[in-house]
């Protein structure tokens, strides 16, 4: 591997200093969500790629819950409670849909929720 080709990852996205951290956090949940959509659609044919995805959608959660609970977080305790509970039900949620066949479409519309709230919209779209 050449050193152009060990560093065109890092140079690949431009824009990235440009963004907000609440875009990046948005984008991030965005590709989650589209994986957790798109294997729950296929699970049938490829339950792998389902738990995979079930698994990275927890350690987004996991992640988020981590930074919640830092003594520094900036957000409203009310929002900072409800976030880490959210956390807790993705995690028993993502196991009952792969041990007991539960649908993934409750965490599929817990991000879609998440990523409205950062985008500034409501729940039909609007402000």
């Amino acid at each position: 591997m050449t050193s152009t080709q060990t560093l065109s990852p890092a140079y690949g996205r431009p824009d990235i200093g440009l963004r907000s951290p609440r875009s990046i956090e948005y984008d991030l949940i965005a590709r989650v969500t589209q994986r957790l959509r798109s294997a729950w659609e296929a699970r049938k044919q490829d339950f792998a790629a389902l738990a995979a995805a079930l698994h990275d959608n927890n350690r987004l959660w996991s992640t988020l819950a981590a930074d919640v609970a830092e003594p520094g977080n900036g957000l409203p305790a009310a929002l900072r409670a409800q976030l880490f509970y959210l956390f807790q039900f993705t995690a028993e949620h993502s196991r009952a849909v792969l041990n007991d066949g539960a649908s993934a479409e409750v965490l599929i519309d817990i991000n879609t929720a998440v990523m409205r709230g950062l985008r500034g919209t409501g729940p039909e779209g609007g402000a």
